[in-house]
């Protein structure tokens, strides 16, 4: 449990420390977009076995590692392109790799650098304020991830998805969904009341639907990639993180919290 904190307290001060320089540094949030979605794409080739077919696997980092710092047509060259050397790849190789090796592999890089890319986004539509509307979209994840861990420990009782993930509870989502709700609305109060002293208004009610909504959203993300597990025989995609597994291990829940705060802020501003 103590490298689990550890690795936690200093995840969350990388993060912090990327919000505190945005401004003198704005490229700081889209290299750690994509070094994580590149190693969390490369954890997840490895653990399919993919990493043998270096013709696929190879495009597939590259292609993770772009899609960051990616615009709307760039975005759309790159998959273009990523999709034309796959389909390249697989008629010269087709007697190595078969089309289900192809479509796994493009999938996923498809959702995991998308759903990361959506913090990049979230914060050129948070304005001003849009580095608080990344911290809230990777807390949103991580706060119910403590919560449940925590809540799980010490009270849980009643398995969630044991065929799935035995050592979630349904307590643990209750602690996960109360933390989470409260580190939200604990997040906009000092964003607005100590580091702005009351210059800048936050809405609480889309913090609120963040950290209500963000832990289901949250729990989904996490047992999807259980269930990837599973189907690898693997208990973690990798090492990168004492006491969390890889890197995938631990942005899960944050592949699929981004997306979802980044819709909810479009339709109810974050900051006023």
């Amino acid at each position: 449990m103590k490298q689990r904190v550890l690795s936690g307290a200093i995840l969350t001060i990388f993060l912090l420390a990327i919000i505190v320089f945005d401004k003198s540094f704005p490229l700081a949030l889209n290299i750690a977009v994509a070094i994580i979605a590149a190693e969390a794409v490369f954890e997840l080739g490895k653990a399919l076995g993919m990493e043998q077919k270096w013709y696929i696997f190879l495009p597939s980092l590259a292609a993770a590692a772009v899609v960051p710092f990616c615009g709307g047509r760039e975005l759309f060259l790159t998959y273009a392109l990523y999709t034309f050397i796959l389909c390249c790849a697989m008629l010269a190789c087709h007697e190595e790799v078969s089309f289900k090796d192809v479509f796994v592999q493009y999938s996923m890089v498809v959702l995991i650098p998308c759903a990361l890319h959506s913090l990049v986004l979230l914060r050129e539509l948070g304005g001003d304020h849009g580095m608080f509307c990344v911290l809230i979209a990777v807390f949103a994840a991580w706060a119910a991830d403590v919560g449940a861990f925590f809540a799980g420990t010490f009270f849980g009782k009643h398995k969630l998805c044991p065929k799935i993930s035995p050592k979630k509870t349904v307590e643990g989502a209750i602690g996960g969904l109360v933390l989470n709700v409260l580190a939200a609305l604990l997040c906009g109060v000092v964003f607005s009341r100590v580091y702005h002293l009351g210059q800048v208004q936050v809405n609480y009610l889309t913090l609120f639907l963040a950290g209500f909504f963000g832990t289901f959203v949250s729990i989904v993300g996490d047992l999807s990639f259980s269930l990837i597990k599973r189907s690898c025989h693997i208990k973690d995609f990798g090492q990168v993180i004492p006491g969390h597994g890889g890197i995938l291990d631990r942005f899960d829940s944050v592949i699929f919290t981004a997306p979802f705060v980044y819709l909810l802020v479009s339709f109810l501003p974050m900051t006023a």
